[in-house]
């Protein structure tokens, strides 16, 4: 099934303007996006795409994000091994990073992330607590760290009512409203899910 799904930053909600729209392929728990986002930062404009590719277990292969601001151009590509093994690529050369247990990644400010654990874990389905170590991708830096991630079930998804999933990372924490294939509608603090003709 193939999606096209928007969401848009309001700067009195979210902290800053911006726009991000991905084209997202599932197939079982895994997925193909390809997305991109403009967004204002402290530092000026930023805008990025990105392509994930989500494996049938629901943990992430690939990632490759490019982005540029006004000061200059940078890509890096991440990648997981079935084996759990991540490699980095700043276009200098691959290197091997140990990222402990992590098993998902985030890249900031994109809805289209927490979909990884959300739906791997299903989430929006049964309840449950994660803490997890997630591969952070920071913008416009394209610093790779890892970093603790809680996801919480608050309420799973109805025929009417869509699933909440209360989401923390360090000091941040929000509400999440997830809809039926585990895709956020509203990240609080990040953006909402917007309808573009």
């Amino acid at each position: 099934m193939a999606l096209m799904l928007s969401w848009r930053s309001d700067p009195d909600t979210d902290g800053a303007t911006g726009l991000e729209s991905a084209r997202i392929t599932t197939s079982g728990d895994g997925f193909r996006a390809v997305g991109r986002m403009i967004r204002g930062t402290a530092e000026g404009v930023l805008t990025a795409s990105y392509r994930l590719v989500v494996a049938g277990d629901g943990t992430p292969s690939r990632l490759a994000v490019d982005v540029a601001t006004a000061a200059g151009e940078q890509q890096v590509t991440i990648s997981r091994s079935a084996e759990g093994v991540w490699l980095v690529d700043d276009g200098s050369g691959g290197t091997q990073r140990a990222f402990g247990d992590a098993r998902d990644v985030d890249l900031a400010f994109s809805p289209v992330f927490n979909a990884l654990p959300i739906r791997r874990l299903g989430l929006h389905r049964e309840p449950a607590e994660h803490v997890l170590t997630v591969v952070v991708v920071d913008l416009p830096t394209l610093t790779v760290e890892a970093a603790e991630q809680t996801y919480r079930t608050v309420r799973t998804g109805t025929g009417a009512e869509p699933a909440v999933v209360g989401f923390e990372a360090g000091e941040f924490s929000a509400e999440l409203t997830v809809d039926a294939d585990g895709f956020v509608l509203d990240h609080p603090g990040i953006a909402a899910r917007a309808e573009l003709r």
